[in-house]
């Protein structure tokens, strides 16, 4: 197991296979050129699968596929085929922002992954076109229920949500739970690639969102354990699906942390708002070692950058 210095147990790695986007969201890519990195900087599948099997021998149990946009990136299916043949990985899933989703769904869940979260901010057409530039709503919502039709559980719903842009589309967002068994996530906007004035004329509270779905019900507190933590959600009354919030502002969850993130790059953090990093491809490239080797270095890697994991980030 690998257990940090503050006794959290680290069984979870979110790998962004690709930096690569299709859309060009608000708040993770602004209008400006995007740079994006070159081939021989991303990690290539034999390489990522390297890293996986190590943090798998260490106590990983959980794997999440990012990006980017994972669906871009080519041969997509048969990684995660592979991925779903490593002994110990008891969740594999993805997180995609759906535009692809309904023409990759069956042969995702053919190739092993578990359950899939959809990145969508708005059920309005025009504000789709305005959050990500791209008019493309219709072939999210047709993922979705591509999703559902095939039996993906749970399918979540990530919401970021924004003031004077979607914060008047809370009460539909958590409508859907009454008629489908999704399970909504309301994200606070968090201050990352903007200003702290940028960052306050979108932000809006984990309180106000949660008394915005209140006003359309009672909400009754659930547990839902994932990957055996209980996770507090809630849920109306005979509704189908779940709500949650996900408050990095307002509610810090860095007491319970358990995450790894790789880089499409290769490099190792510990936590998102932390400029800590652990190079891992610099020992993947290292053509002057065996194999052994290159597994004991990743390994030692692994385990200093869980000792380096910070107790709380610093988001503010």
């Amino acid at each position: 197991m690998l257990i940090d210095r503050f006794g959290r147990n680290i069984n979870y790695l979110r790998v962004s296979i690709t930096d690569r986007c299709n859309l060009r969201c608000i708040y993770c890519n602004p209008e400006a050129n995007i740079i994006y990195k070159n081939q021989q900087q991303i990690l290539t599948y034999e390489e990522i699968l390297k890293i996986v099997k190590v943090c798998v021998d260490l106590g990983i149990t959980k794997i999440r596929l990012t990006g980017g946009e994972p669906l871009v990136r080519k041969d997509v299916v048969y990684f995660v085929s592979l991925l779903s043949k490593i002994k110990g990985i008891e969740d594999l899933s993805l997180t995609t922002n759906g535009v692809f989703l309904e023409a990759y769904a069956k042969d995702l869940k053919k190739a092993g992954l578990k359950r899939i979260n959809i990145s969508l901010d708005t059920l309005d057409r025009e504000k789709y076109k305005f959050i990500t530039k791209f008019d493309g709503l219709h072939k999210v919502l047709n993922g979705i229920n591509k999703s559902l039709e095939i039996g993906f559980y749970p399918i979540k719903i990530n919401v970021v949500v924004m003031k004077n842009i979607n914060e008047d589309e809370i009460i539909e967002f958590a409508k859907l739970t009454l008629k489908e068994p999704l399970h909504i996530r309301f994200i606070e906007y968090m201050p990352i690639g903007c200003t702290k004035d940028e960052w306050k004329e979108k932000f809006v509270p984990y309180n106000k969102i949660k008394n915005y779905c209140q006003s359309l019900g009672v909400l009754k507190e659930i547990k839902i354990f994932d990957n055996n933590t209980a996770i507090t959600s809630y849920q109306f009354e005979n509704a189908k699906g779940t709500i949650s919030f996900i408050s990095p502002v307002s509610k810090p969850f860095c007491e319970r942390c358990s995450r790894l993130r790789l880089t499409s790059d290769g490099n190792l953090r510990s936590c998102l708002f932390s400029s800590q990093m652990v190079d891992l491809k610099k020992i993947l490239r290292n053509n002057n070692v065996n194999n052994q080797v290159v597994y004991n270095a990743l390994k030692q890697s692994i385990i200093y950058a869980v000792k380096i994991k910070p107790k709380e980030s610093q988001i503010l």
